[in-house]
């Protein structure tokens, strides 16, 4: 097995549920996609997570996904499955599928809604965990949608397993990227989680990325990785820039976030479908917008070759 410091590390793009022309999960644009993305030369994917409408998925629909993304580049990436459900039973089912389709990793978020007590969170990781005995666990960290942070205490707790190997740092405070890495001495990698502030979140220690927008820019996070490695900084930041400013304009638009990213995707002849309501799709102004967006990452790719 691959040493998880290797595994774990770049440029991971946060994998988008497929749908077809009827909203039901077509395994072949999946497919179509995680080839995508493997010819950018990504490191891996993380797949249903927040970026691909998890919460909106049924468990059987979740699985589909990582069936089709498995088929396509299982072996070839780094794969980490997200299997977080409110349900412990429906999450430990997704990891023991996954764990069988072969994921080097599984990984979940605490239960949301209801605000339950550390004690209860890492019995909830350590159950998922438990029902993929082989596979890594990567903690998911997203306080501001969980309603719940991994504090220093719940941390030190699971790094009793022995199988959690990483963390999702999607926390605003890039500081906590350096706690993480502090107390986990050197064994567990820590991923960066906002795009926008990737490069300061590498900076501060990040072992790689983790993010929503990167399958449609995947090359200006490479980029940016790439400067951070040589020391170019003043690089880095410049690229930082460009992704910042793509986003902003992205964001701008009325309908949901990934519906304007699957749009951007369209344009580059990937075709994902809309998002699941109560996403909202695109709305009136947001192609306009969405091919403002798809020429600035043009350029951007341009500047860098």
């Amino acid at each position: 097995m691959t040493d998880s410091r290797d595994k774990y590390q770049g440029i991971i793009p946060a994998f988008y549920a497929c749908y077809d022309e009827s909203g039901d999960i077509s395994q072949a644009r999946c497919q179509a996609l995680a080839r995508h993305l493997l010819a950018q030369g990504v490191q891996g994917l993380y797949v249903n997570g927040f970026s691909g409408e998890c919460i909106y998925l049924t468990v059987e629909e979740r699985k589909r996904v990582l069936e089709a993304v498995m088929e396509a580049v299982g072996g070839t990436l780094t794969v980490i499955a997200h299997v977080a459900c409110n349900s412990t039973r429906d999450s430990m089912a997704l990891a023991r599928h996954a764990q069988a389709l072969g994921v080097d990793a599984v990984a979940a978020i605490p239960p949301i809604y209801f605000r339950l007590p550390e004690e209860a969170i890492a019995r909830y990781w350590n159950d998922i965990s438990g029902a993929a005995p082989d596979t890594d666990f990567v903690i998911y960290n997203i306080p501001q949608l969980a309603g719940v942070a991994l504090t220093p205490g719940l941390y030190q707790e699971m790094l009793r397993n022995p199988r959690v190997k990483a963390v999702k740092n999607s926390s605003m405070p890039v500081q906590d990227i350096q706690v993480f890495k502090t107390l986990g001495q050197g064994k567990i990698a820590v991923f960066n989680g906002p795009d926008e502030q990737f490069v300061a979140g590498r900076v501060m220690g990040a072992d790689g990325g983790i993010g929503g927008t990167y399958a449609v820019m995947p090359r200006l996070f490479l980029k940016a990785d790439e400067f951070i490695h040589t020391g170019s900084f003043q690089g880095a930041r410049a690229i930082q820039a460009e992704i910042n400013a793509v986003i902003s304009t992205l964001t701008s638009g009325r309908g949901n976030l990934y519906a304007m990213l699957k749009e951007v995707l369209r344009q580059k002849g990937i075709v994902c479908g809309s998002v699941r309501a109560p996403l909202l799709p695109l709305q009136e102004g947001d192609m306009a917008i969405a091919q403002r967006a798809a020429r600035m990452i043009a350029k951007a790719e341009q500047a860098i070759v």
